[in-house]
C-alpha cells in the first residue's frame, strides 16, 4: 500500500493531506481514480460504476477533465465538461460508462465540495464527525422518506442505484457546497469502498486518534482489506496553522 502526503496553502491555513487507494479482493483492477494536486488545494475522487472498460474510462476521463477545468468560480461548468467528455468517451464502449465524482477545492479561508454520486466527504470538528455530502442513490431517498428500513433487502439493492453520476444521459448537475475551514478540522474524502466497509464509529475513532493523516489513511485502508473486498480510496485533509520547518515534514 502506498500512501502519499502533500502540503497545501489556502488563505492563512496550511493543510496536510494524505491519500491512498487499494484494489481490495473483489476485482483484479482498481476502478477508483484519485488525484491530489501537489500545487493547489484540489483533491478529486472518482469511482467507476461496475468493472470493465466503461468503468475505467469514465473515472479517468472525469478526473482528468475536472482537474483541467475546475476553479472555485466555475465548478458547475467543470462538471458539465466532465459530463460531456464521459458521454463522448463512452459512445464506442459497450455497456455503461459512468462514475462518481467528489472533490474538495480550497478557496482562501473556505473550501468548495463537489458531489456527484455516492463517494463521500466527512468532517471532524470539535469531536463531531459529520457527513457533509448526500448519496445520490435510491437507497438514500428511500431511507429519507421511510420507504424501507436500513436492514431491508430493498435498501440493500437500492444502494447501487445511482440517479446522479458522471456519464448519466441527462447530464445531472452536482451538489456544490461552500464550507469554512477552521484550524483543527479534519476531512475525509472516500469512495464507498471505505464508507460501506468501515463503520462511522471506526472512522471517527481513527480521525480523532490520528495526529498524522498518512497513518489515518493507512489504518482506514487496512480496515477495508480486513472487513470488505471492494476498491477503496481515502484522502484525509488536516487543517493546521503553519507549515513545519524545513526538514521536519
Amino acid at each position: 500500500m502506498e500512501v502519499n502526503t502533500v502540503w497545501w496553502r489556502t488563505g492563512s491555513l496550511r493543510l496536510k493531506v494524505a491519500s491512498g487507494s487499494v484494489v481490495g479482493n473483489r476485482y483484479a483492477e482498481n476502478y477508483d481514480v484519485l488525484h491530489v494536486d501537489s500545487e493547489r488545494p484540489l483533491a478529486v475522487v472518482a469511482d467507476g460504476m461496475g468493472s470493465g472498460e466503461g468503468s475505467a474510462t469514465a473515472g479517468r476521463t472525469a478526473v482528468d477533465v475536472f482537474t483541467q477545468t475546475a476553479a472555485p468560480g466555475a465548478l458547475r461548468e467543470a462538471v458539465a465538461n466532465v459530463q460531456t467528455a464521459v458521454r463522448e468517451k463512452g459512445r464506442p464502449i459497450a455497456g455503461l460508462t459512468g462514475c462518481t465524482l467528489t472533490a474538495f477545492v480550497g478557496d482562501g479561508e473556505n473550501a468548495w465540495l463537489v458531489q456527484l454520486g455516492d463517494s463521500r466527504v466527512y468532517r471532524l470538528r470539535n469531536g463531531l464527525l459529520e457527513l457533509l455530502t448526500v448519496d445520490h442513490t435510491a437507497a438514500w431517498l428511500g431511507l429519507l422518506h421511510g420507504w424501507f428500513t436500513p436492514e431491508s433487502p430493498e435498501a440493500h439493492s437500492a444502494r447501487y442505484r445511482l440517479f446522479r453520476y458522471a456519464g448519466h444521459p441527462d447530464k445531472p448537475e452536482p451538489d456544490v457546497l461552500s464550507i469554512g475551514l477552521h484550524r483543527g478540522d479534519q476531512f475525509l474524502i472516500c469512495t464507498d469502498g471505505v464508507s460501506d466497509q468501515v463503520s462511522y464509529q471506526r472512522i471517527q475513532q481513527l480521525l480523532e486518534a490520528g495526529t498524522d493523516p498518512g497513518a489515518t489513511v493507512e489504518a482506514l485502508l487496512n480496515d477495508t482489506l480486513i472487513h470488505g473486498d471492494d476498491n477503496a480510496t481515502a484522502v484525509v485533509i488536516q487543517c493546521v496553522s503553519a507549515l513545519p520547518s524545513e526538514g521536519k515534514r
